[in-house]
């Protein structure tokens, strides 16, 4: 049934377009949320794919412009628009240098869209750690509900195909987006730890560190049953750097815990015992005896390196890899990998990137992409590490929201090591990257009183 523009409710629409210009962060948290929203999407080779968090997303870069003509935009320092900047200007040379410029025309603006504007609208929107916590909130709801989904799905077998078996759990994002569900569930994971751990401060909320910890710990099952072996190992390490991070001591309690707790649910109940067990063991073997997955992610890496050897300084274009690939890929790489579930049937998905998010860099940008990638990560890798925001009366006490922005950037710079970006869950590294510069920003300096607190609240700026 058709919703007319008569039956939408005037009133609350005129009461609600106010307070999300007074706390935009609400749209950040609406981008994370409506990534649960199934698309229906099963033509992977499309050029544009336009989903709900992407208009959520959208919508709040244009809340941001409207805030900046009037004047109500934080102030950014210098250091962050040269960062973002240098993105745009790494993606505008290697698309008038493309070899289809019309092609890269949309890289560019999907590149644009999803390292700059929408993280740098992020940025905007958290304006304090009320904001923050909003924001990490719905990356921990979100990872529930798919967390759900997903263990229903491996105990009902009603998942993706994995050796034969439909019990692979994907969530709502089908066998097509296999990674989506592990990749959110991750965020959510390390969200939760890190707010719990932020709770661990004298006068911390115990009700919500205790709700955080079941979160994380509930979430270590359909991670599991995701069977994503890239998932496995970015969380890995980004749960190592957020416990070095907020007390040392606990990298210990949290090896041993997770141990007794695989015993138990792996050993004991065999919750996805062979299935587990398997998929660890062929990580070890990524090099001696590599399976066709990691073969072919192998076989594109040498793709992209040719590429780039043709292409040196700017690179052959956004989007100019699937061009390019057979013409310089080796004879041995497959022609797609298989995908299937209930819904899809029997699919043969094509290999349209290098599955690295830095050779997919090298490839198409160039040594200026690369570059400009670098230096906008390594900046905010850095800040992260030095920020010292938020409540730190002592040693192990650590802000939250400080502690998961470092937390998820170090899992998407892992994970970058072995994919990159596309599918749904692409709008959420825009958020994850606008909460690492939120982080990694400099301290405010504190408000000035003035007459009107509402004003007050939605008008200060970050000090430069």
């Amino acid at each position: 049934m058709a919703l007319t523009l008569s039956a939408l409710p005037r009133p609350a629409l005129r009461r609600a377009l106010p307070a999300l210009a007074d706390r935009p962060s609400l749209l950040a948290a609406a981008t994370v949320l409506l990534v649960c929203v199934p698309t229906g999407e099963k033509d992977v080779t499309a050029a544009v794919h336009v989903t709900a968090a992407d208009v959520a997303s959208l919508a709040l870069v244009a809340l941001t412009a409207l805030n900046l003509l009037r004047g109500r935009l934080p102030a950014l320092s210098r250091a962050t628009c040269a960062l973002f900047g240098g993105i745009v200007v790494a993606a505008a040379v290697a698309t008038v240098g493309s070899i289809d410029p019309a092609t890269s025309l949309t890289g560019f603006v999907r590149l644009t869209q999803v390292f700059v504007l929408v993280p740098a609208a992020v940025l905007c929107s958290l304006r304090d750690r009320g904001d923050q916590r909003l924001v990490l909130g719905s990356f921990v709801l979100a990872a529930l509900i798919q967390g759900a989904v997903g263990a229903h799905q491996y105990l009902t077998r009603t998942g993706a195909s994995y050796t034969g078996q439909p019990i692979r759990a994907v969530g709502t994002f089908g066998a097509l987006d296999i990674m989506a569900m592990s990749t959110v569930v991750s965020y959510g994971l390390l969200a939760a730890l890190a707010l719990a751990l932020g709770e661990r401060r004298p006068g911390g909320n115990v009700r919500l560190r205790r709700a955080m910890f079941a979160a994380a710990a509930f979430l270590a099952f359909p991670l599991a049953v995701s069977f994503s072996r890239g998932s496995w190992i970015a969380t890995g390490v980004a749960a190592t750097v957020l416990l070095l991070r907020a007390d040392a001591r606990l990298l210990v309690r949290g090896a041993v815990l997770g141990l007794a707790a695989a015993v138990v649910l792996v050993g004991g109940l065999g919750l996805g015992a062979s299935g587990v067990t398997e998929r660890l063991s062929s990580i070890g073997s990524v090099s001696a005896a590599p399976d066709q997955s990691v073969s072919d992610r192998y076989d594109l890496w040498a793709t992209a390196g040719r590429i780039w050897q043709d292409h040196p300084v700017h690179g052959a274009g956004p989007k100019a890899f699937p061009k390019l690939r057979d013409s310089h890929a080796p004879l041995r790489l497959s022609s797609g990998s298989d995908a299937a579930d209930s819904t899809i049937g029997f699919q043969r998905e094509p290999l349209l990137s290098p599955h690295n998010m830095y050779f997919l860099v090298l490839s198409e940008q160039g040594l200026i992409g690369v570059t400009a990638y670098l230096a906008l990560f390594l900046g905010l890798l850095l800040g992260c590490l030095r920020s010292r925001r938020g409540p730190t009366p002592g040693p192990g006490h650590r802000d939250g929201p400080t502690l998961a922005a470092l937390a998820l950037l170090s899992w998407v710079l892992v994970d970058f090591l072995y994919a990159d970006i596309g599918g749904t869950t692409t709008v959420l590294t825009s958020v994850v990257l606008g909460l690492a510069a939120r982080a990694a920003a400099p301290e405010q300096a504190p408000p000035e009183p003035e007459g009107h607190a509402g004003a007050e609240r939605g008008e200060r700026a970050m000090t430069r």
